[in-house]
């Protein structure tokens, strides 16, 4: 009885660390383009846990942050900013730490991991008719910013996009 136990219990914990095994694989296989400082993928907060976050934020705090989105809208100028994508119909405004780094332009749909400082800002018209030119909006939407907007950013340290 206790041989057969004993079997029992090694069979079960070789199948569960096969299985940690393969599934640590499956999420080492995705590739990454990286852009800035090196990160890596492990321990990225989900949209939902995001949103959590930036509600406890106010203007002035700032949070290191790494987590995983897809990207809606990049700057079809340069790559120097993206819109990502959160829980609740939210989005993130993303700046570059120190202007050292863009993205492709050509990134939008792509899944993002990306790390750096959350925030709360106030956007200036003048800069959200910036950000709505480099982003291709119309004439007609750019003329329709008529008020600052209150917005969660982000300034990123790291960035890696999905291949």
């Amino acid at each position: 009885m206790k041989k057969s136990f004993v079997i029992l219990c090694s069979i079960l914990a070789l199948t569960s660390c096969k299985k940690e095994e393969n599934e640590s694989k499956i999420k080492s296989d995705i590739a990454y383009a990286s852009f800035g400082d090196s990160i890596s993928a492990e321990n990225a907060l989900s949209k939902e846990e995001v949103v959590a976050t930036y509600d406890k934020i106010v203007q002035g705090d700032t949070v290191a942050i790494k987590f995983k989105s897809k990207i809606k809208a990049v700057c079809k100028e340069k790559g120097c900013w993206m819109n990502l994508d959160l829980a609740q119909g939210k989005e993130v405004f993303v700046k570059f730490k120190d202007y050292a780094f863009f993205v492709p332009t050509d990134s939008k749909d792509e899944e993002v991991i990306i790390s750096g400082k959350a925030y709360v800002s106030v956007e200036s018209i003048e800069d959200l008719k910036h950000y709505a030119k480099d982003g291709g909006k119309s004439q007609a939407a750019i003329d329709s910013i008529i008020a600052p907007k209150t917005k969660y950013s982000l300034m990123a340290d790291g960035v890696l996009i999905q291949k």
